[in-house]
């Protein structure tokens, strides 16, 4: 009984004290991401707030932290330029609830469907992006710093790295993230140095946030404005939650449940919406923060969440007082987890193909934002492997007394149309012709044409050709070569074809 208490008694102590960490490492992020989006800090502050405690409570993946996040903070800032912050609200309140019914629907199993090269692709991308989101922190009015300036940033930045390194090899009865905020934010302030402070970023200081409808006209004008923008938000911030549910499955050998993150990111956003917050989804960076810190459950969530929110109402000028460097050498730290440094000892052993969409994914979530990437990466995939399968398509030619039999192997669809043309000879084949697709299947619409116009050949050559074994839906969409196919029902094959005249 004692050891289960002392197990149970250890999880939460490391929850909690991994939130702790995990909300001091929040507030500059959603800071500087209520800057992208163009809306006040403390929109940003309540959005980590909010998210986090909602997906925590009611759908959050155990370890995964979420709050408000570049990725969506992009997509928000042509809106609120163009129409204000109050169109925005609405757009969260929106967005939540097409991810509600997106879980509902019981779709999140289809983030399982990913490839392994888009999902090293979206984690090395999302390690280089945020290395990069550090960078203007080196910079004072736009200016790149010099001198002491960067060498006190630089010796700060290091020696948090160095803290958050080393200390674990100690001990981890306290996360060493919140070790190094401690210790050098002492060092700065008793050391009377001068450096970069969160306080110099923004006031973090408000009020508990309060319910606030939208003031916007209610219409379909208004509906166009917002719609295009929460299928956006709404799909940028699923699959960015999905697929960090996932690589945290990775992290952790356990299963997240894709549904039950679904509606717990959309439930976030709608309240988001509704009390004057930019909404959010799952943040990557800080997740390896809380994963690494110990905090595998969601009380440490929910533990930074509420953290978090007393740094707004209570002890914001504390929190001001932390030294930017400290929480930037965190974040490379982070980085420097994330980025998959094995995948440079693949390059000689995977797939050139995988090779290329690996590297794609993560140029593209680099240069224009995740959700693009995920899905250049899944269609760049399909397409490779189509080609690749469009080559197993071949023919075994048998003779039957004077008729030559073509015995179709692999299958036929758009990228396998050209090697089946070049299979036949038209002119050199004898006058009887038999084609059985029996070790075949015709895939689509394209496929479909393949063999019409094949059977025009034949028949514009004055030859006999007849058809074996097709499926009733290849017979039923054929137009020239229907009068040409035998039926055989014992043996002939029963599959769907992807074509519109069946779809209807």
């Amino acid at each position: 009984m004692f050891a289960l208490y002392n197990k149970h008694a250890t999880g939460v102590k490391d929850d909690v004290l991994s939130g702790l960490t995990v909300a001091l490492a929040l507030v500059p992020e959603a800071v500087a991401f209520a800057f992208v989006a163009g809306v006040h800090p403390l929109v940003g502050l309540y959005a980590a707030f909010m998210v986090g405690l909602i997906t925590s409570l009611i759908g959050g993946r155990p370890g995964m932290i979420s709050g408000a996040t570049g990725s969506m903070a992009v997509v928000m800032v042509a809106l609120v330029a163009q129409h204000g912050v109050e169109y925005l609200f609405a757009t969260v309140v929106l967005t939540g609830v097409l991810q509600i019914i997106f879980g509902v629907l019981r779709f999140g199993k289809f983030i399982r469907m990913v490839p392994y090269p888009v999902m090293l692709g979206f984690v090395n991308g999302l390690a280089i992006v945020i290395f990069l989101a550090q960078l203007p922190q080196f910079q004072v009015n736009h200016v790149w710093m010099q001198g002491n300036d960067l060498y006190l940033m630089l010796a700060l930045v290091v020696g948090t790295m160095a803290i958050m390194y080393f200390l674990p090899k100690l001990t981890t009865v306290i996360p060493a993230g919140l070790v190094a905020i401690v210790a050098l934010s002492c060092v700065v302030i008793f050391g009377g140095f001068d450096t970069k402070t969160v306080g110099d970023i923004a006031d973090i200081g408000g009020n508990l946030p309060s319910f606030h409808i939208p003031d916007l006209p209610i219409n379909f004008e208004t509906l166009w404005i917002v719609l295009p923008y929460a299928f956006i938000l709404a799909g940028v911030g699923l699959i960015e939650s999905l697929l960090t549910m996932s690589v945290i499955d990775e992290m952790t050998h356990t299963r997240g449940q894709g549904n039950r993150v679904s509606i717990g990111q959309g439930t976030a956003n709608v309240v988001s919406g509704f009390f004057g917050s930019m909404g959010g989804c799952a943040m990557i960076g800080q997740s390896m923060i809380n994963i690494s810190s110990g905090g595998l459950r969601n009380l440490s969530g929910i533990a930074a969440s509420l953290f978090l929110l007393s740094f707004i109402l209570f002890t914001n000028e504390l929190i001001e007082m932390i030294p930017v460097a400290v929480l930037v050498g965190i974040m490379f730290m982070v980085v420097i987890g994330t980025f998959e440094w094995g995948s440079f000892n693949l390059i000689n052993k995977m797939p050139r193909e995988d090779l290329f969409v690996g590297i794609l994914v993560t140029v593209v979530t680099v240069f224009t934002d995740l959700a693009m990437a995920v899905i250049i990466g899944v269609i760049a995939t399909a397409l490779m492997f189509a080609w690749k399968q469009a080559k197993h398509i071949h023919a075994v030619i048998t003779q039957e007394n004077e008729t030559k039999v073509y015995t179709i192997q692999g299958p036929l669809f758009f990228a396998s149309i050209h090697p089946f043309n070049q299979l036949f000879d038209v002119e050199k084949d004898p006058q009887h012709i038999i084609i059985s697709f029996a070790q075949s299947r015709v895939a689509d619409h394209s496929a479909i044409e393949a063999i019409d116009a094949l059977a025009e050949k034949y028949k514009k050559a004055g030859k006999n050709l007849q058809i074996r074994h097709l499926s009733k839906e290849c017979r039923q969409l054929l137009k020239k070569a229907g009068s040409l196919v035998k039926v055989n029902i014992q043996e002939d094959p029963d599959y769907h074809v992807a074509d519109d005249r069946l779809a209807k």
